[in-house]
């Protein structure tokens, strides 16, 4: 290995440590607001996420990155979606962006408890609301004698109006 090998290897190694420990700072600094807002100690959050409270105490500090296990215990214990601690943590891609989500997350004035219930609901009027845009879908295209398949979707996006031949 060249000298500038070398230095370009160490230039990443370094690089590469400073995001890992830029992710673990962010998620611990994320779960220490989560912790306060939520008005827990360091030490009833590890005791009810079953984490030793030094582990807990180094996560917020940045010191250690937590697994995947690890924060899915923490967002039981803290009441909160795994997914936006993962997320933090950036182990997850974040989902399609949502101005509604986002604000409930980002509201300090309800509990964390609160927070899930009302993005439990918000998902399931989503998802109804899809369901009946899909059934409307199918049963205008039933009405016209269309059926709509996942390949005629495909074909209507990406090419040109096409005529059936029977």
């Amino acid at each position: 290995m060249s000298p500038d090998d070398k230095i370009a290897s160490v230039v990443n190694n370094d690089k590469i440590a400073e995001v890992v420990s830029s992710a673990a700072s962010d998620i611990g600094s994320f779960i220490r607001a989560q912790r306060e807002a939520a008005q827990v100690s360091v030490r009833q959050l590890a005791e009810k996420a079953g984490v030793s409270n030094p582990y807990l105490s180094q996560i917020e500090r940045g010191l250690r990155k937590p697994s995947a296990d690890v924060l899915n215990q923490i967002a039981k214990a803290l009441r909160v979606s795994a997914e936006v601690l993962y997320v933090q943590a950036g182990m997850l891609e974040p989902s399609e962006g949502s101005q509604v989500r986002d604000a409930i997350i980002g509201d300090h004035a309800i509990t964390e408890r609160q927070k899930q219930v009302l993005l439990d609901i918000y998902t399931s009027f989503c998802q109804q609301n899809e369901a009946e845009a899909d059934a409307e879908s199918g049963a205008q295209g039933a009405a016209e004698g269309v059926t709509t398949t996942p390949e005629s979707k495909f074909h209507a996006i990406t090419s040109e109006p096409h005529t059936s031949h029977s």
